[in-house]
């Protein structure tokens, strides 16, 4: 009986201490949460940014407001350039706050896209922006 306890205890602890597997995005279905972005976004080595929001190809890892046929026309809002002086850069974790809630976690931006309120879809959707910049 005592030793069932202890195999027990140490199930419980084995599985407490494991940390949390990262959810895995399947860019498959990114694609088709992508489909709500394409009317403002591209994801294209070759394609100039599109005048109403900047080509999302390599996003991951690059520092905002960092597309140069954008920022041109018609430029990033004054809070993307205050958050490019700050150093910030568009990080996975980054990312999946700001698809969540664009206007909450970069106040005064212009997307007007209200944000993905699933987890998984955001999860995704960077997959498949990952996948294109490839």
């Amino acid at each position: 009986m005592k030793l069932a306890s202890a195999l027990g205890f140490a199930a419980v602890l084995g599985v407490a201490s494991v940390p949390a597997l990262a959810q895995e995005g399947d860019p498959a279905a990114g694609q088709q949460v992508f489909n709500q972005c394409r009317a403002c976004h591209i994801v294209d080595a070759e394609a100039a940014s599109r005048p109403t929001g900047p080509n999302l190809y390599g996003v991951v890892g690059s520092e905002i407001a960092s597309r140069e046929d954008y920022a041109e026309r018609p430029g990033y809002s004054q809070a993307f350039q205050d958050k490019k002086a700050e150093g910030f850069v568009w990080t996975e974790e980054n990312l999946k706050a700001y698809l969540a809630d664009p206007r909450g976690y970069i106040q005064g931006g212009r997307m007007a896209f209200a944000g993905l309120r699933n987890d998984q879809q955001i999860v995704d959707v960077i997959a498949y922006i990952e996948q294109e910049s490839q």
